[in-house]
């Protein structure tokens, strides 16, 4: 899958995103080491704090059908704004991922996606090793 096609399924699955206090939709399209494809939308909730973010619904996803390797995450929201994984997400991305997963930010039709490694964006990462 090219990286066009990867922010491609990141924008068509913010259609089913939930956002009615926001209206700013996010979508996540996360490949696994073999290719294979998740994706993930935000779902607001009146009570914020349940809310979910549209890459930690695309992992829940693919950890749900027993992919735990990644090699790429695509993230694009409404505004094509070069929006990054928040803080939480990536946690939620160290837990599965390795530092140099690629982050692809889309910055909207014409522009090139911004790119990341997730080691980038949350250095000194908290891992299972400072838990023991």
């Amino acid at each position: 899958m090219t990286t066009r096609d990867l922010l491609e399924a990141a924008r068509e699955i913010q259609s089913a995103a939930h956002v009615p206090y926001s209206e700013y939709t996010v979508g996540a399209a996360l490949e696994t080491a073999d290719g294979e494809v998740f994706v993930g939308c935000n779902l607001e909730n009146a009570n914020y704090s349940n809310s979910l973010h549209a890459e930690a619904v695309a992992i829940a996803e693919a950890v749900k059908n027993g992919h735990t390797d990644f090699s790429r995450i695509a993230v694009s929201s409404g505004p094509r704004d070069g929006v990054t994984p928040c803080g939480m997400c990536r946690q939620t991305l160290a837990e599965f991922c390795a530092d140099d997963l690629k982050v692809i930010c889309d910055e909207g039709e014409g522009e090139e996606p911004t790119v990341y490694t997730l080691g980038d964006l949350l250095p000194n990462t908290i891992t299972q090793d400072m838990l023991e």
